[in-house]
């Protein structure tokens, strides 16, 4: 009995060694740093015993050794039990102009694996200069004071505190506010050292809704100090709590001289992926807009086209600030579904350049596609349903053997090594196992089935019903168990 304990032993510690796969990360606390401030730059190994490289200097830049801390943490998974030992080594270093953090290697359990460079951007502090020895500021800044119906602009929150302010303390902040525009906070707080005062800057992206003069009104907060003339039991001062308020802005709106659909500087680019199919196979259109200026607005309408199913995914939007610059882009996909040749008409989106004051229009242009063949067989149930399985009971075949003659020998031992203690472990966790049934939205398989319908007749059929029964079709039966059968395939439980 003790030995065949030892050797189930000896076989779970192989099998977590094998699970234990080796990864590096490098990250930084910050992609864009006030001059003067530190980066910290982490790189973890994931693995076993791992050798990290000597950095002295980045781009002649000093680099300081913060220190190593190691982990070691065992889950249990559904797909088996999963060990994580991992190190991460800390760099800090002071940059005083833009610079790439090159790719390094770390050696992990006698494997070389590579980090990805990383680009940072210095920057100057766009915090007000404070005078007349004041130890704490307090202010709103704008990068526009007019602009149009519909543009955007960035505002900012100072909070400057001098060092010479032991123990302050900053609560209670209330974000400013404006009833003519809509506002967004942008980015995390960046805390940083300027000209001896800690600096907290926050910035929102505010967009003009209508035509009129405007007010933002102050934010405020509240300034903690110590009071000496208040001590607790345990000999602490107290706080004094004073409410600071900052400054308002005045903007100008101006009205457009004509609508447009966008407000900004951007480029459109449309790509489909084939303008011939077979009857009821998709035909993917891609629409990308990307420049400056706000998009989280905007939203393009849907195709109709008649004898065409539809589909459309949700649109991905994307925003950050470059500097003072707000740069967006936006993308959307379109899928189109027919059994008869048809055409993608053209389309246009109006946009207003308020830089130059000019208007243009950004064209999607028309796409004719063709049919190749007549209607398929796959919208007669019956026959679709014979005829589809004996494609993948083959497909499936071809796959084992393909499968049977690359694996050796011994990975089939381990394999069935492997299984037996898993049912041997399975008697002491039954509860970690048991897994439920899941059961899934049309909707959410409609997703998750469209991207593979080339890759199997019945997932053909399959996004066909669903589609059908999406746009009104009642006669539709769609068979759940079927449905899950599909769906799970493509997903992980």
């Amino acid at each position: 009995m003790k030995i065949k304990h030892i050797l189930l032993l000896t076989i779970f510690i192989s099998w977590i060694t094998l699970l234990n796969a080796g990864s590096v990360e490098a990250t930084v606390n910050t992609n864009e740093v006030i001059k003067g401030n530190p980066v910290q730059l982490r790189i973890k190994a994931i693995g076993g015993a791992a050798a990290f490289p000597t950095i002295r200097d980045i781009e002649g830049i000093q680099v300081t050794n913060g220190g190593t801390s190691r982990q070691s943490s065992m889950q249990i998974t559904v797909n088996g039990m999963k060990q994580e030992r991992s190190t991460v080594k800390k760099y800090s270093f002071v940059p005083n102009h833009d610079l790439t953090i090159p790719a390094y290697t770390v050696r992990i359990g006698g494997k070389n694996y590579r980090t990805k460079p990383i680009s940072i951007k210095v920057m100057e502090s766009n915090a007000p200069q404070i005078t007349n020895d004041n130890k704490f500021s307090f202010v709103l800044k704008s990068n526009k004071n007019s602009v149009y119906v519909g543009e955007s602009f960035v505002l900012t929150v100072y909070i400057s505190a001098s060092d010479t302010l032991q123990g302050a303390q900053i609560g209670d902040y209330t974000a400013p506010t404006a009833s003519g525009f809509f506002i967004k906070e942008t980015g995390k707080q960046k805390k940083y050292q300027n000209n001896g005062y800690i600096t907290i800057e926050q910035r929102y992206i505010l967009t003009a809704k209508k035509e009129g003069n405007f007010t933002i009104s102050p934010a405020s907060v509240k300034l903690g100090m110590p009071d000496r003339s208040r001590q607790d039991i345990f000999g602490r001062y107290g706080t004094s709590w004073t409410n600071v308020v900052s400054n308002a802005l005045d903007i100008e709106v101006k009205g457009l001289k004509s609508d447009a659909d966008l407000i900004g500087d951007f480029s459109l680019e449309s790509t489909i992926d084939a303008q011939k199919v077979k009857a009821n196979k998709p035909v993917n259109l891609t629409l990308t807009i990307q420049g400056k200026g706000n998009l989280e607005d905007f939203e393009l309408q849907k195709y109709e086209i008649d004898g065409v199913t539809i589909y459309s995914d949700e649109a991905k939007v994307e925003s950050h600030l470059d500097g003072s610059e707000l740069i967006s882009s936006y993308t959307k996909s379109f899928a189109f579904i027919a059994e008869d040749d048809f055409t993608i008409p053209a389309r246009t989106i109006s946009m207003y350049n308020p830089q130059t004051q000019e208007s243009k229009i950004l064209e999607i242009p028309e796409y004719n596609v063709t049919i190749d063949g007549k209607k398929s067989l796959a919208s007669t149930p019956a026959i679709e349903h014979t005829s589809s399985k004996p494609e993948k009971v083959t497909s499936e075949i071809v796959k084992k053997k393909v499968e049977v003659k690359t694996i050796a020998w011994w990975m089939l031992v381990l394999a069935f090594i492997l299984g037996a203690f898993m049912m041997y472990l399975l008697r002491f966790l039954p509860k970690l196992w048991m897994t439920k049934q899941k059961s899934y939205k049309e909707s959410e398989a409609l997703k998750v089935l469209y991207a593979h319908i080339s890759e199997d007749k019945a997932v053909e059929e399959m996004v066909r019903k669903l589609y059908a029964k999406q746009n009104g079709d009642k006669s539709v039966q769609i068979d759940k168990k079927e449905l899950k059968v599909l769906i799970d395939q493509f997903t992980k439980i």
